[in-house]
């Protein structure tokens, strides 16, 4: 079924941008379900920010257009800032005063009423885990309470959207589950999640889907399964301990790769179910049992080297979400 434009929280046609001779931006397409998490991953420099900039009206583009949250980017600019919130990979913390002015000077910004600023700043502090730190100057905060703290100050207008530029970065990784955590909440209460990051596994871990953003292009988007699909290596790996089942399985397939040791055989697969069937169906029909079946695929890791270095990945890939059945 085609994503309709309503159901889209954001959708982006033909983004460009450039700085002087450098063309940051040329072309690019994004259509972001609502209520989901959509993951930009790209080397540094690769125009991952400029991209959430121009999303966020922060500055313009130079051609394509989007909306978002159902409004036009250039024409309604100011509905779109209305719509969605911003957490850039520097915090927007002003340590010299507490967590919890930081918040009302938040709400005093949205235009809330002093008792509505109160209410909404003590909801968002307990929600985040920062009560017993509210009355606390930010500078004395760690870097994950002030990473929670920014996130809880985007949420004060109650964004439809938001934006997190590498909200984790620097941050320990039980601060980045935490953050994890805070994010999966979001997306569950409808809040639709545009993540950037340099870190494989937490797109891998968060996105409903993936685009890899390379040379000003999207070269591949996909959901995860679906990306580790693109990258050769994939395989089916059988186990007997029966040497008469493992030699006559080696017999018969071919194009395996024989452990005779390990009395394994791999089999060139990518992952689907339909080629896990496949193998199930034949080994069935030789009456052939495979003590251990295990599917092995490539990681993020290397997709993203793949679609970042040239190796061999067709430009512009992308898997568009009709079959979400993945084997596992």
């Amino acid at each position: 079924m085609t994503t309709t434009d309503h159901e889209l929280a954001i959708a982006a046609t033909g983004l460009r941008k450039k700085y002087g001779d450098k063309t940051v931006l040329d072309g690019i397409d994004l259509q972001v379900p609502t209520g989901t998490v959509f993951s930009l991953l790209g080397p540094n420099g690769a125009g991952k920010t400029t991209v959430v900039n121009i999303l966020s009206t922060l500055i313009s583009a130079d051609g394509g257009e989007a909306r978002i949250a159902g409004h036009g980017l250039t024409a309604e600019a100011q509905a779109v800032r209305a719509a969605i919130g911003v957490t850039g990979q520097f915090s927007a913390v002003d340590g010299l005063i507490t967590g919890e002015e930081n918040m009302l000077l938040m709400a005093d910004l949205h235009h809330l009423s002093k008792r509505e600023g109160r209410r909404v700043t003590a909801e968002l502090l307990e929600r985040f885990d920062l009560t017993e730190a509210a009355k606390k100057p930010a500078s004395t905060y760690s870097g994950g309470m002030k990473r929670r703290l920014d996130i809880a100050m985007t949420l004060v207008g109650e964004p439809r959207i938001i934006f997190l530029d590498e909200p984790t970065t620097g941050l320990d990784p039980r601060s980045r589950h935490t953050m994890w955590q805070i994010i999966r909440e979001l997306v569950a209460s409808g809040t639709t999640v545009f993540l950037t990051t340099q870190y494989l596994e937490e797109a891998d871990e968060l996105a409903d889907r993936i685009a890899v953003l390379n040379d000003g292009r999207i070269a591949a988007e996909g959901t995860a399964d679906e990306l580790k699909r693109l990258i050769p290596g994939g395989h089916v790996r059988l186990r007997f301990t029966d040497p008469a089942a493992y030699r006559s399985a080696a017999a018969a397939l071919r194009e395996t790769t024989r452990d005779d040791e390990a009395l394994t055989l791999q089999i060139p697969s990518d992952g689907s179910q339909r080629e896990l069937r496949a193998v199930l169906d034949w080994l069935d029909a030789a009456a052939i049992e495979a003590d251990e079946l295990s599917v092995h695929t490539p990681d993020l890791d290397d997709v993203f080297f793949a679609l970042t270095g040239g190796a061999g990945v067709p430009a512009q890939a992308t898997i568009r979400p009709t079959d979400k059945e993945t084997a596992r």
